[in-house]
């Protein structure tokens, strides 16, 4: 096992970079908001639960062991963040003509083999939030003890002037100038920041979640069921929440007013936000803009991309940034990853010739594990992976054994990926196709290049001659 080293977060909350010190002895507390199971994850989607996959992962590297929450939200999350619109689970049922239930077990499903395709590690608890609704109640019976809460005719509301600092996490609110119903419709709101906890079945509609409660029969709002799911699961201390940026805005600041209404103070130490996946132009890949080519992982994979192609573009640009999504940037991440899997097989059926030098390989790891250690810094340790590749001063040994523990963060599935004998035509192309580039027949290697990639395989050029990978 890898050595501890002194892991740096970027908190949203404060700012700046922090040294994670876990709250229980080698065990880090970390809750991830998980998808709103109503439709379809897309690739837009997927990139953030590849960036908590990866924080894990480092954690891991440096021999915490990660206590993982992230829930399935099946109820309560309404059309818009705030408390307005249709229920989304809700709304999905009737659409489709299944059960609520139906919806969430189908959503699930298909999120959970997207996760598998991109070499996701699974969460130690997957809670649902119908699985907490009698929690749910008794931590809002709690807050209106308190005197954090007041009713209206459509439900139980959050008072967020209670809370002096309300909107840290996007750098504090003016409450007073703050224009009613500039963020949400006011309705019977006190403040238009003021949220539900939980809300009342409206009579005309018939619906197929509600639950009694003291207040009247309904079902909760959507940001209760974090506050108490990561509570129940995980203690009085998160020591790491993550989510999209997005939620930086309502939902997380939602969480931490009910935490300190609930404890006295938020129960998060560092909160961590990723950024968008995005277009050319900037645009938000979201299935709200209707952002055009927006597939899931498993629609790419029968488009003939490797899902781990696609983790390698995630991965690729520093997770709090945006990621720009074309064609060329998962072509060129392709590439990438085509070199990396070539060089590693290679590497790995040479490796017994060799033997492997600490005093060689201890620098790089360290290398390696500062980069990460660095709130994630997965561009650079990819960039220290293609170094490796290129290192005349290493041995196939030596480099087949550092990318081996390098891919423990990366989490690209190397070791899983077997030599395959190539099939003597795809050779005999390949070999064409070398004489055709000598004789500077590029229109015939071109030709070459591409009926070789038709059948399942491309080829990789360097000065010392080329790869067939498939």
């Amino acid at each position: 096992m890898v050595s501890k080293g002194k892991v740096y977060l970027y908190n949203s909350l404060t700012r700046k970079k922090e040294l994670l010190v876990p709250s229980k002895k080698d065990t880090v507390g970390f809750y991830s908001c998980g998808p709103t199971v109503y439709w379809y994850q897309h690739v837009g989607n997927m990139r953030a639960y590849t960036a908590w996959d990866v924080l894990k992962r480092v954690l891991e590297y440096n021999g915490y062991s990660v206590n993982h929450v992230m829930n399935y939200t099946d109820v309560g999350h309404l059309s818009s963040d705030a408390d307005s619109g249709d229920d989304k689970m809700e709304k999905a049922a009737k659409k489709e003509g299944k059960t609520a239930k139906e919806i969430a077990d189908f959503y699930i499903k298909d999120f959970e083999q997207q996760c598998s395709l991109l070499n996701i590690i699974p969460p130690k608890h997957k809670p649902r939030a119908t699985e907490y609704i009698k929690k749910m109640i008794d931590f809002i019976k709690v807050l209106e003890k308190k005197g954090y809460t007041y009713k209206t005719s459509d439900g139980i509301y959050f008072d967020t002037s209670k809370i002096s600092d309300y909107g840290a996490l996007i750098g504090g609110i003016n409450k007073e100038e703050l224009e009613a119903g500039k963020r949400v419709d006011m309705g019977e709101k006190k403040s238009s920041t003021d949220f539900a906890l939980w809300k009342f079945s409206e009579k005309e509609v018939s619906r197929q979640q509600e639950w009694p409660s003291p207040w009247g029969t309904g079902y909760p709002g959507w940001h209760i069921e974090c506050s108490v799911m990561g509570h129940e699961l995980l203690g009085e201390v998160i020591d790491i929440h993550s989510g999209g940026q997005d939620h930086r805005q309502i939902h997380h600041p939602n969480e931490m007013a009910q935490n300190e209404g609930f404890f006295g103070h938020d129960i998060v130490k560092i909160w961590l936000h990723n950024g968008f996946l995005t277009t050319p132009g900037g645009d938000k890949i979201s299935k709200s803009t209707g952002s055009a080519g927006l597939k899931t992982i498993i629609e790419l994979k029968k488009d003939g991309i490797n899902p781990l192609a696609v983790r390698y573009l995630y991965l690729s640009t520093h997770y709090r940034k945006p990621s720009i999504f074309t064609t060329e940037t998962v072509q060129a991440a392709t590439n990438s990853l085509n070199s990396i899997i070539a060089n590693f097989l290679e590497f790995k059926k040479n490796s017994k010739e060799f033997s492997v030098r600490e005093k060689k390989t201890k620098p790089i790891i360290d290398e390696f594990k500062k980069t990460v250690n660095d709130d994630l810094n997965i561009p650079n340790s990819l960039a220290i992976t293609h170094n490796v590749i290129k290192e005349k001063g290493l041995n196939d040994a030596e480099k087949y054994e550092l990318i081996k523990s390098f891919d423990k963060v990366l989490g690209l599935g190397l070791e899983h990926i077997k030599i395959e004998s190539i099939p003597k035509e795809i050779i005999a192309m390949a070999q064409e196709r070398e004489e055709a580039r000598k004789n500077k027949d590029w229109k015939k290697s071109d030709l070459l290049r591409n009926k070789i990639k038709k059948e399942g395989y491309t080829i990789e050029d360097s000065p010392e001659g080329y790869k067939i990978i498939k």
